[in-house]
């Protein structure tokens, strides 16, 4: 079970651009936007769990998530693909702990360890070999180089948004923000999500397509990884992102005979190690922070005995 838990939402992330793709054949990136996100909502609403209150202090911060984590990210990849392959789309999210950890020292002001800067370079480094091919004179031409720039731009504010829903879910739980979260994205996306929704061309193939995005990439993933985050601890849990590039790349091929070249392949690979990297420091760090405070609390404690304990003079 705690397998299936790291796992199941890493493979329905990793599938989820392979379902933007097809969704694209039958309306626009703007319609695929907000049928993604108004499906999932729906989907959520059916959970008890999800329709709890939150702290209204947290209300306008689940609002900005609902920008930061959802309509603009998952705007900018159904136009990136209508000129980056699903598979190189799918590897590049596999940076996305690198930016969440990027923005986090930044917002932190804290200089990172060493350990964390040596999987920030790598993590760096494998991002810039995938993206490597994108950036050409015939590339740019064909559009290419602006789909690559709307995908940092979606991981710049995955990296926003992840540092944001933290603290947000610790005090009032996953699935309550992210629902609210949700149904300020489609909001959001209605005004021109909803027109290109009923001016679709539709077939079989991309209505499920978009059903199988909204309901299991914007919905069942995340109560999933909700689920895990709790049972195994948000550093285990997390480790499902690593699989998002591996099953983007396989669908990619496979299903839709994508090209992508071995340098961008040979990027993701490094980019992953230097994820793990990234992930091994936070985890180190976190766990030095959390004996450093049981220490403090300890001789707290001790002394608050001692001076009850030792008579007065």
């Amino acid at each position: 079970m705690d397998w299936l838990l790291i796992v199941v939402p890493g493979v329905i992330w990793g599938a989820s651009f392979l379902f933007i793709a097809e969704g694209l054949a039958a309306v626009s990136p703007n319609g695929v936007t907000f049928l993604r996100i108004l499906i999932g909502f729906a989907s959520l609403s059916l959970v008890p769990a999800a329709r709890r209150p939150i702290l209204a202090a947290d209300r306008t911060r689940a609002a900005a998530l609902g920008v930061l984590w959802l309509a603009f990210p998952l705007s900018m990849f159904p136009f990136a693909e209508q000129h980056v392959s699903s598979a190189l789309t799918g590897m590049l999210n596999g940076a996305t702990p690198i930016f969440a950890a990027i923005v986090a020292g930044v917002v932190a002001r804290r200089l990172p360890s060493p350990a964390m800067v040596l999987g920030l370079a790598v993590g760096v480094g494998g991002a810039a070999l995938m993206a490597i091919p994108g950036f050409g004179a015939a590339a740019a031409a064909s559009g290419q180089t602006a789909g690559v720039l709307m995908i940092l731009a979606a991981l710049i504010s995955y990296g926003f948004a992840i540092n944001l829903a933290g603290p947000l879910q610790q005090r009032n739980g996953a699935l309550p923000v992210i629902w609210r979260a949700q149904a300020v994205a489609v909001l959001l996306t209605a005004p021109f999500g909803a027109p290109a929704a009923l001016h679709g061309t539709w077939s079989l193939r991309p209505a499920l397509a978009l059903l199988a995005l909204g309901a299991l990439g914007t919905c069942v993933a995340n109560l999933v990884s909700a689920t895990a985050a709790g049972r195994l601890g948000p550093t285990r849990a997390s480790a499902s992102t690593f699989l998002m590039p591996v099953v983007a790349l396989i669908l990619g091929v496979v299903v839709r005979g994508e090209r992508v070249a071995l340098i961008s392949i040979a990027g993701a690979a490094v980019c992953l190690i230097g994820a793990a990297l990234v992930r091994r420091a936070s985890a180190h760090t976190a766990i030095k922070r959390a004996a450093a405070t049981a220490t403090e609390e300890a001789v707290a404690v001790s002394e608050a005995a001692y001076s009850r304990t030792t008579p007065a003079r």
